[in-house]
């Protein structure tokens, strides 16, 4: 598996697959352009293809938010998500802090990478969920 940070290899790599489950999902020239626009972006690919990815938005001084970490179905359990995170991680420890909001269900794997569980609010607009 081949890890960077590096956002031009997105326009070499295969990006399909990801989102699954959403109703709305962007399409890859949106999901590109949201990448490219993060703060830092961690990916992981093989064989000219995306396997996974974890993206970063921040002041660049005190706080971040990771809004998203994907690795398609097929790759997951093997530890992939975990260095993704573990990576971007390592590139924001200079930041006072770091959110992050998911599913209850997926609150113990973060755990294990040194989050802790809070409380929190969200908005959700799902029609613009595609981003276009």
């Amino acid at each position: 598996m081949n890890y960077t940070n590096d956002v031009s290899v997105l326009d070499k790599l295969d990006l399909n697959g990801f989102f699954v489950g959403w109703p709305n999902p962007p399409s890859n020239s949106v999901f590109k352009k949201m990448l490219k626009q993060s703060y830092k972006v961690f990916l992981a690919y093989e064989n000219e293809k995306l396997i996974g990815f974890v993206n970063c938005i921040s002041d660049g001084v005190l706080s971040a938010y990771i809004p998203l970490l994907e690795v398609l179905p097929e790759y997951q359990g093997q530890g992939i998500g975990q260095e993704l995170v573990r990576k971007i991680q390592q590139d924001i420890n200079h930041l006072y802090m770091v959110d992050l909001l998911c599913d209850e269900d997926l609150i113990p794997f973060y755990e294990k990478l040194g989050m802790m569980r809070a409380t929190g609010a969200l908005l959700r607009n799902y029609d613009r969920q595609n981003g276009e």
